[in-house]
């Protein structure tokens, strides 16, 4: 069975650092894009970062540059996202994907929760 399983969200004080795991199982990520997103409350799920399989090449959005890095381990099978300078704002719940293919996200893992607040 394909799986992703999310790990390592909590709650911490604005300018901590988080990082979170996403374990794939079922199938290799290493030719796979990666990803991670966000929903916060009241919004509308958006892209944080991904890594594309093909080139092994790194995205961000603007609103995490330069605070998050996305990396995987292809001998471990997991993907990961440390979360460094938190703001309030990144308060959501944040899921990691994967894509065979580049385009559509075909596994989602089950979301873990990311609270910023004092």
């Amino acid at each position: 069975q394909l799986q992703l399983v999310e790990s390592g969200g909590g709650l911490v004080q604005p300018g901590g650092s988080l990082r979170l795991s996403c374990a794939a199982s079922g199938f290799p990520l290493d030719y796979y894009t990666i990803g991670w997103f966000r929903q916060a409350p009241g919004k509308e799920r958006e892209g944080v970062s991904c890594i594309k399989g093909s080139d092994n090449s790194t995205y961000y959005a603007d609103f995490v540059k330069g605070r998050f890095t996305i990396s995987r381990n292809n001998v471990k099978n997991t993907m990961h996202l440390q979360m460094n300078s938190l703001k309030p704002e990144d308060t959501a719940v944040y899921y990691c994907a994967a894509s065979p293919g580049g385009g559509k996200y075909d596994y989602w893992g089950q979301g873990t929760q990311v609270t910023i607040s004092s």
